[in-house]
């Protein structure tokens, strides 16, 4: 096998030489290796003729090896210079091999262009190839290589198919063809008739061609695998369901069926769905030999799940196992099934299964079914299966690039730079931009554009694909070209093609465009660092910045026509020419969808809050697309800032910005085209949505309230009206001469009419004909899914609005708003829905900063309105101003205002004035009530000198200078609290010394040495505000302060302050004059001119600031403008539940910061819980906010409200965050209440808990304000009203144990005592004095009398802590649980028990009845002794009956296997329950928890993702009722009481072990060889020894029996175990029993009762109790009188009288009946306890799932058993149930008259039993005879054995010797080796 590589000729080679011509050679170079041709000299038309040879050493090509060839000019002196070299793909060459290699997929280079001409065939497996080179640019020269490729395929190799043909069993027509020689040229048509890949490499000989002729009509015919084996072995295959894509139908449910041979499963039914993910594997076992297995089929079905209908059919696939076998690794990996109906080939695809499946045999290694990532390229096609008779019509995507603009720079200026230096005026766009097109792991590339940042490639980019396609993505990249790295991204975008096509027979195919595609990414900044957010380029992720935007238009042609279709089978599907300029008259056409139209974009910024950067001013900067990027220099200036601001301290907490009564605002000028039909569509379809969603909600709420069927029948019919008027609205309309519509959009719009019209005409039917609501609310459930599906535009052009925190230099944090959503529209159905409106907006960190750098804070919260419209509509943007004047301003600073001159169509509108940054009035110290002055004292010194004070003697922290220590003057209304003192808290020396090499290098250490030039010390002192000082004083000196203006720093590149300080060098003041338009398309740009530029006729441009101004604070502010309102906010946090945990105890000490605009509190600091009840109002005073109230009232401001846990040293930790609406009150006197709400409470995506909260905002217009709330110390409650309605309530607790404590600090937990809070109130335990010796309480009972909410929704939590008691009075938390509800512990007082039968005791002590049924005495009873129903003749029979009948024939009998049981249940045997689950999940039984419930504790910090470690377990349960309000009534009985002994129980515990089923395998046969091991406290026992070999299956029928003591060791585990001969047993799964609580529970779960009393026979009484004892045990435990048994025969409980004729209608036939008194007693049981809703445990066999310690969660196989626990205080328990598998008879083994031993086992039963052989032969005595031999063989291997002819026999008698048999089963079985389930027993 080999590759061959003929090199012919070159033409028009480049002539790189200044002198002569060059010298042309060429390499080809495969995987490193490379092969030169000779030089040829002075010649530019190079004739080698040379051939290569490449050694593939047995391994096949793949399609990403790859050929480079290169032609180089030969120097003698120097490096050969490369003038051109293509590089090949061989996935490409292969696809041109003819027919032996057609259907190899294969990539397609933007680097390669061939046209038809060029590829030639010369032979099969030869392809000729004329190649034009690129330079060393990658552009294509006039050069042209000729070369010839030649590959020879190892033997046998079957190349993967694109589109796999799978032929199963179904006989299908189909024409024969066969083949002729000719020597005729091949023609385009004949492609197909290539083959033979060995044939020689000879250039220009000429083929033969192949003729095809039709010969006739045959049948299909299955593939022949050659001889497999006949003998039988363990087969496991293993299928993987994935997930499907693009099934047919609307709100369907679908469900995937497999049937592997005789066995089939299904997976989990996901709902609503046409793309559902599954994701589960499936294993089917077989034993049986290849020949008969690999012709089995393997049905892969999907149907739609239906309720009270079968399964609707969608589609399948089938293949035979064998073709899996086949696959490499003998499977297939993540591959795809086409669905069809077999039923109707015509009906093509029925949409696609992701499947992976294996077949694995003795010694195979199980491949690993790797999941393919979201973001990874899947070739589907490559991988697609499809059944014959379904076709993929080949098909190719045109892509039509046009154009692109706006691509930020990618590459360095460095070189920019030195040209400069040298004087060249040469300006390159520093980005060489790429556009790459892929589709279904294919890829096409355009041309390089060199330096230019807004390319014009007009080119056709093509991909060939079979359709319909399964990939959903088109995806679409922009790249730049480097010459020395690796390209780097620009951006990434998608189509996806479900949103630009229609299935169906109305449907269309994918198009697009002519359209822009929007890219998004990193920030547009270049930097020589790397990009930390570069994943975003690649898509990954939410792009956070435009990065510019491509017009492209995508096309879909079907390809037709049998030879078309021939040659795109043979080249690989792909198209002739994948890159092909555009015509002109395509670029022509495009014009119209160009044009542009001015738009504008407002934004009013009236808060901004919590900003997270204080270290430097900050602005907003609103861009959208490139316009308004104030970093971009291409761009024209605007107003896209807001004015840099100093954040200031809101007196809390949290920072703000002081804008005061001035709103910063901005305006940008940008040109899109006119889409607004599209978007104008999305904003209807969603208010449609939003109005549907609304209504859905409060139809909700109203179930939940439980309203009455009349009224919810309003709220739906109210719905379906306002449904039906929305939809019955015409979509906004395409209005000529403004909008351009494409095909796509007239596509879709019939789509979305379509639907519209179907939505009404269902909705109209559903209210006419709707009866259950329930259905209604599925049916209005669809209707959403279908508005959501048409509410999707693919073709929004216009990008993102997006907004920007600036600080300084750097782009803090971001947020992104789809432009549609703020798109103005005269009609107000298609207006965004957050246009011109107030929004409370949060931003986010860029990228996985938050994970990443744990950072949970917010950024900055911002109150913001948004509009974006046409420049002609820009007057409705001022006419939504209602806080104040929108005014605009030029800005500068002092000795500049000459330089301004008015923009053309302005006006100046008065003088310039001293406007000064509100921020500046601030000092550092504001808003603090407490402040820490600090100053850096600085020492340097010479090398060898002494340390003395430096130039700079006093610095701040960041090495400015400041003022000394002892000229720090104090502020007016503070004071001192103490001296300067040493900070000594740092890394410092005991002086409280740093040192460091130079000052501005940093990095200073606490220990001196040598070289240290430079030290400093931190000095620090705390001063107090004075809380009675005059506020009006701090405010005049701000007027006076403000009216000057002035700013000072030490430098003008530092930061301003407003007071002078000694320090200060420099100083500067803000100026404004406000502008008035004359004209509103005026342009707002200023020209800045100094007397230079005047001279040259230059001049900058600037642009001004424009303010929303909300007061005429400033004389040239109009005195009619609208006056903030004040208002005062109430916020009433009840309590939380569920927190996080902070702490390493797994508790916290939450409190709640609330932040509403500029200002925030705190609520007081809880200790030591996660269920906090604050009960706190905090009060938010004289809160100024702009604007109407009734906007107010419309849309409030948001109240934040986040929970930290405190901690004593450092910051507090963020524990989550939520947010609320205030209830706002215009009037004072609103009547209207606040309503506490639980609020979810998020920290990132993980859950924190809730809050339950509240708040009210009032407008102060003079009024009265409602009456403060009650205090409590300094703290405002929660006021009565809102406040929950409390009652007085009774808990009842059992604090019944601890079990299974962890250490805790390397410490055993022995004395624990428990605590339990609820609502502020605490209770404790006493304390366990041992748990080794008994981990139960001696008082376990304790009582809660609190006042609590009468509302469930209200109702705290309830705390549990478990403290352990230890040495020196120490008491750690060693474990925590929440009840976060008490609701199903809720029950009526406990009351004096009546007789729930309505029996009471007379005078005589005889019972009296109740009028329904006299009462009964035992003179009126008569008893009758009925004859024995066994009679001499049955009793013989039953003897051998008795024979046959064990325990498995009740299991048998119970399961409906009848023929192993034969006559079990004929004689009237009971039958067990079998049940599915565990015992615990059988309905009545409720896990057991009657009598205590089990709360798992934990312990430690929650981690995200990961969960709590359990640590122990609280044993216990809670009864809840409420109270006489009157203290003074008796309180009623406690309902928890008679409460059994605490002290530890001795018991016998019997485990019976039936089987397990489905086991995951361990071994590399794909089997297991499983064991049972069971471990109960530290005694543990297993069956090792007696382990099933080779078995997913096994039969264990193992009893295992234990002493133990509960509740010491309650927790039962029983594992089951692989066994491996070398190394440690594998653990499979186990499960785990609580026996405590089945030994506790009322459903007496100890031991199951049978349903007869037998004292005999295979269902023996084995119970210690007799039913006798059992019922009159009930009776006492449920307050019944004890029963009264009339003879043997009748029974009374109470009123009721229970005989025995009523139970045994039929009496059983067996002889192992017990007392009928004893059977009376038991029937009882049976009834009665079912009766009284207390069912008792009968006798059963559970199922219990198996886990696995690794894969917690995974379900690694189920157990059959049950479990027997007998307290030994009550006596010896019964004999245990024998179990055993049955065993065969012994029985002799036959051997003939010769004395010869019978070699087979059915030899022996032949010869044993011989009669009636036919004797076909007459003796000369006239005797019949016969010559007789035995043959015997074992069904499914390939030998047998015989004996010894017997000539001339007669009769024969035979010996004796054993042999085996089970009758039941008629099957004789050769144990050569007893252990049960052998490989080496054989049946038949």
């Amino acid at each position: 096998m080999s590759l061959q590589v003929f090199i012919e000729n070159a033409t028009n080679v480049p002539n790189v030489e200044t002198l002569g011509k060059s010298d042309p050679y060429a390499i080809v170079e495969y995987q490193g290796l490379q092969k030169k041709t000779e030089v040829k000299k002075a010649d530019l038309d190079p004739v080698w003729n040379q051939s290569f040879e490449f050694d593939l050493k047995g391994q096949p090509l793949k399609s990403s090896d790859e050929i480079t060839l290169s032609v180089k000019d030969w120097e003698r002196v120097g490096r050969n210079r490369p003038p051109c070299s293509p590089v090949l793909k061989v996935g490409h060459i292969m696809g041109m091999f003819g027919p032996g290699e057609r259907n190899v997929p294969f990539d397609c280079l933007a680097q390669l262009k061939y046209h038809s001409k060029s590829l030639s065939w010369e032979a099969p497996g030869i392809c000729k190839l004329n190649i034009s080179l690129l330079d060393h640019n990658q552009r294509p020269t006039t050069a042209v290589l000729a070369v010839t490729i030649s590959y020879r395929p190892p033997a046998g190799t079957a190349p993967r198919e694109i589109g796999k043909v799978v032929t199963v069993g179904e006989d299908q027509g189909e024409e024969e063809e066969e083949e002729e020689e000719g020597e005729d040229e091949v023609g385009e048509d004949d492609i197909d008739g290539l083959d033979s890949p060995d044939a020689p490499l000879v250039p220009g000989q000429k083929p033969k061609k192949k003729k095809k002729k039709k010969k006739k009509k045959k049948l299909g015919t299955r593939k022949i695998r050659g001889n497999l084996s006949t003998k039988p072995q363990d087969f496991q295959i293993r299928i993987k369901i994935v997930e499907a894509r693009q099934l047919p139908g609307s709100n369907i449910s679908p469900i995937a069926r497999i049937r592997c041979h005789n066995q089939a499963k299904q997976t989990r039914v996901q709902r609503s769905t046409n793309s559902p993910f599954w994701n589960e594997v499936f294993f089917f076992n077989f034993f049986c030999s290849p020949a008969e297995l690999f012709d089995e089929l393997v049905v892969f079905g999907v149907y739609n799940s239906r309720k009270l209908r079968s399964d609707a059919f969608i589609g399948s696939f089938k293949c035979d196992i064998g073709m899996i076998h086949e696959e490499p690794q003998h499977s297939l990996v993540n591959k795809w099934l086409l669905l069809s109906d077999p039923d109707d080939t015509q009906a093509g695809a029925k949409g696609y299964l992701k499947i992976c499946a294996t077949v694995l045999g003795p010694g195979d290694d199980v491949p690993t079914f790797r999941a393919v990532s979201q973001d990874d390229e899947e070739d589907i096609e490559a991988n697609l299966l499809r059944p014959a008779g379904v076709l993929l019509r080949p098909a190719t995507f045109k892509l039509k690039l046009y154009r692109a603009e706006d691509i930020p720079r990618m590459d360095s200026d460095f070189i920019q730079g030195v040209k400069k230096v040298f004087g060249s005026d040469d300006k390159k766009e520093l980005v060489d931009p790429y556009f790459v097109f892929s589709f279904a792991g294919k890829e096409v590339r355009s041309k390089i554009m060199y330096n230019n940042s807004n390319p014009e490639w007009n080119q056709e980019l093509r991909l060939g694909l079979q359709f319909p396609s399964m990939c959903e993505r088109v995806r679409l990249q922009m790249f730049d070209w480097d010459k020395l790295t690796e390209d780097d991204t620009v951006g990434t975008s998608s189509l996806r093609v479900s949103r630009i096509s229609l299935q169906g027979d109305s449907g269309f195919l994918p198009t697009f465009g002519p359209c822009f595609v929007n890219f998004y990414g990193s920030t547009r900044e270049y930097s020589d660092l790397p990009d930390e957010h570069e994943d975003l380029n690649l898509g990954k992720g939410e792009g956070v910045a435009y990065r510019g935007r491509a017009l492209v238009e995508l096309q879909s042609v079907l390809v037709g026509g049998r030879a078309l279709v021939e040659l795109q089978s043979v080249l690989g599907e792909m198209p002739e020419k994948p890159v092909d300029d555009l015509l002109s008259e395509d670029v022509f056409k495009i014009q119209k969808f160009m044009r542009r139209r001015k738009f504008k974009l407002h934004a009013a910024f009236l808060n901004a809050t919590m900003i997270s950067q204080v270290d430097a001013p900050v602005e907003f900067e609103v861009s959208i697309g490139n316009y308004g990027n104030k970093l971009d220099d291409n761009v024209p200036p605007c107003s896209s800032t807001t004015q840099p601001t100093n954040a200031v301290f809101d007196g809390c907490f949290y920072y703000f910005l002081p804008w005061g009564d001035t709103k910063p605002c901005v305006v940008i000028d940008s040109h899109w085209e006119d889409i607004a039909f599209r978007l104008e569509t999305v904003n209807f379809l969603g208010h449609i949505m939003e109005r549907l969603e609304t209504n859905m909600e409060r139809l909700r709420l109203a179930q939940k309230a439980n309203l009455a069927a009349a009224e919810l029948a309003q709220l739906i019919i109210a719905l379906l009206d306002q449904l039906l008027v929305d939809c019955s609205k015409p979509l906004p309309p395409v209005i000529e001469g403004q909008h351009v519509e494409n095909d796509l959009d007239r596509n879709m719009r019939y789509y979305r009419e379509v639907e519209l019209e179907h939505i009404r005409k269902d909705a109209r039917h559903l209210r006419l004909n709707a009866t259950d609501i329930k259905d209604a609310m599925m049916d209005i459930e669809m209707y959403l899914a279908q508005l959501k599906n048409i509410a999707v535009e693919p073709q929004s052009s216009m990008p993102d609005v997006i907004i920007w925190m600036i600080c300084g230099d750097r782009r803090m944090a971001y947020y992104r708003a789809p432009a549609h959503q703020l798109l103005w529209s005269p009609n107000p159905d298609y207006r965004g829905k957050f246009c011109g409106k107030l929004e409370t907006i949060t931003l986010k960190y860029p990228g996985n900063k938050v994970e990443k750098e744990n950072k949970w804070e917010i950024p900055a919260l911002l109150r913001v309105k948004v509009w974006l419209g046409l420049e002609r509509h820009e007057a409705e943007w001022h006419k939504m101003q209602t806080e104040g004047e929108l005014a605009v301003f030029a800005e500068t600073v002092e000795l500049r205002k000459e330089s301004f001159v008015a923009p053309t169509g302005w006006r100046w509108d008065g003088d310039w004035y001293i406007s000064p940054e509100l921020s500046m009035l601030f000092d550092l110290d504001a808003g603090h009530k407490h402040f820490l002055e600090d100053c850096y004292e600085c020492h340097s010194r010479y090398p060898g000198g002494s340390w003395g004070p430096a130039s700079v003697p006093w610095t701040n922290i960041k090495g400015d200078m400041t003022t000394p220590r002892d000229e720090v003057e104090l502020p007016e209304g503070w004071e001192w609290q103490d001296d300067w003192l040493i900070d000594l808290n740092r890394a410092v020396d005991e002086e409280g010394w740093e040192y460091t090499i130079e000052i501005t290098m940093g990095g200073y250490t606490p220990v001196e040495r040598n070289y240290h030039m430079c030290r400093r010390r931190r000095w620090v002192r705390a001063r107090l505000k004075v809380k009675d000082m005059q506020v009006n004083i701090e405010e005049e000196q701000l007027r006076v302060e403000a009216a000057e203006g002035w700013e000072y720093a030490p430098f003008f590149n530092m930061k301003f302050h407003h007071k002078e300080r000694k320090m200060d060098l420099v100083r500067r003041r803000r100026w404004h004059r406000k502008m008035v338009a004359e004209s509103s398309h005026a342009p707002c740009f200023f020209q800045l001119r100094n007397e230079d530029q005047v001279e040259e006729g230059t001049s900058a441009l600037a642009a001004p600031r424009m303010f929303l101004t909300c007061t005429s604070k400033y004389s040239v502010y109009r005195n009619s403008l609208p006056k903030p309102r004040k208002y005062q906010l109430r916020v009433y946090i009840y309590q939380a539940r569920d927190l996080l945990a902070g702490d390493s105890n797994g508790l916290s000490d939450p409190f709640a910061r609330v932040i509403f605009l500029n200002q925030s509190d705190a609520t007081e600091k809880l200790e030591k819980t996660l269920c906090p009840t604050w009960d706190q109002t905090l009060m938010f005073e004289e809160i100024e906010i702009h604007g109407q109230p009734e906007s107010i009232m419309e849309k409030p401001p948001k109240v934040v409200i986040e929970i930290f846990d405190y901690d004593n040293f450092g910051s507090a930790e963020f524990l989550g965050r939520t947010e609320l609406e205030p209830l706002v009150k215009l009037d004072p006197s609103d009547d209207r209440l606040a309503v506490l709400q639980w609020y979810n409470i998020t920290k990132g995506t993980q859950t924190g808990g809730e809050i339950l909260a509240a708040c009210e905002l009032f407008l102060m217009n003079g009024t009265d304000l409602p009456f403060e709330p009650p205090k409590k110390g300094n703290l405002f409650l929660v006021p009565s009203g809102i406040r929950p309605m409390l009652q007085r309530t009774a808990i009842e607790v059992m604090c019944w144990g601890v079990r299974n404590m962890k250490k805790f600090q390397l410490g055993s937990v022995t004395s624990p005592n428990v605590e339990l809070e609820v609502g502020g109130h605490l209770v404790q335990s006493k304390v366990i004095r041992n748990t080794s010796k008994n981990p139960n309480f001696d008082n376990p009972l304790l009582f809660f009398d609190i006042m609590l909410p009468r509302e469930e929704l209200y109702m705290p939590p309830l705390n549990i802590w478990v403290r352990d008691n230890r040495q020196f009075g120490r008491k750690p938390v060693v474990g925590v649980h929440v009840v976060r509800s008490l609701e199903e512990f809720r029950c009526n007082p406990a009351r004096a028990l009546e007789d729930s039968l309505g029996g009471t005791a007379g005078a005589s002590g005889t019972p009296v009845g109740n009028g329904g049924q006299g009462s009964v005495s035992p003179q009126d009873v008569h008893v009758v002794d009925m004859p024995s129903l066994v009679n001499e003749k049955t009793s013989l029979k039953m003897e051998q009956v008795e024979e046959e009948v064990d325990w498995w024939s009740k299991y048998y009998a119970s399961t409906g296997e009848l023929d192993k049981c034969k006559q079990y249940l004929e004689h009237g045997y009971d039958k067990i329950e079998i049940y599915s689950t565990e015992l615990g999940k059988v309905k009545g039984f409720n896990n057991f928890s009657d009598f205590c419930h089990t709360f798992p504790l934990s312990r430690g910090k929650s981690i995200e993702e990961e969960e709590s470690s359990i640590v122990g377990e609280f044993k216990g349960s809670f009864r809840v009722y409420p109270l006489p309000d009157d203290p003074n009534i008796e309180l009623p009985t406690r309902v928890l009481r008679n409460l059994p002994p605490s002290s530890p129980e001795e018991c016998i515990v019997r485990v019976y072990v039936i089987k397990a089923v489905d086991l995951q395998p361990n071994d590399p046969s794909g089997l297991a060889d499983p064991y049972v091991s069971i471990k109960l406290g530290k005694k543990s026992v297993n069956n090792q020894s007696d382990y099933v070999p080779n078995t997913l299956n096994p039969v264990f029928a193992t009893m295992f029996e234990l002493k133990t003591a509960l509740p010491i060791h309650k927790d039962l585990n029983i594992r089951i175990k692989d066994y491996d001969l070398l190394g440690s047993d594998d653990v499979i799964g186990e499960t785990v029993i609580d026996l405590e609580n089945r030994f506790l529970s009322k459903h007496r779960a100890t031991v199951g009762l049978p349903k007869t009393y037998c004292t005999s026979g295979p269902n023996k009484w084995r119970d210690s109790e007799k039913p006798k004892d059992i019922l009159q045990q009930f009776c006492l435990q449920h307050g019944l009188p004890d029963p009264v048994y009339l003879g043997n025969h009748v029974v009374q409980i109470g009123t009721e009288t229970y005989t025995l004729t009523e139970f045994e209608t039929r009496k059983p036939t067996h002889s192992h009946l017990g007392a009928g008194d004893q059977r009376l007693a038991l029937y009882v049981l049976n009834t009665l306890p079912k009766e009284r809703g207390v069912p008792l445990t009968p006798e059963h066999v559970e199922t219990r799932a198996l886990y696995n310690p690794l894969q917690p969660g995974i379900e690694q196989g189920k157990l059959q058993m049950w479990v027997d626990i007998f307290p030994t205080s009550i006596g010896p328990p019964g004999p245990p149930v024998d179990i055993n598998a049955r065993r065969p008879k012994q029985l002799l083994h036959a051997a003939d008259g010769c004395g010869h031993d019978m070699m087979s086992t059915c030899c022996g039963w032949l010869c044993g039993t011989r009669k009636d052989v036919i004797l076909d032969e007459e003796s000369i005595t006239g005797e019949m005879m016969s010559d007789i031999y035995v043959k015997g063989w074992i069904a499914g291997i390939d030998e047998s054995q015989e004996t010894d002819v017997h000539y001339r026999s007669v009769q024969a008698p035979g010996g004796a010797a054993d042999y085996s048999s089970l009758s039941y089963s008629r099957q004789i079985t050769l144990l050569n080796n007893l252990k049960r389930s052998s490989a080496n027993n054989v049946s038949f």
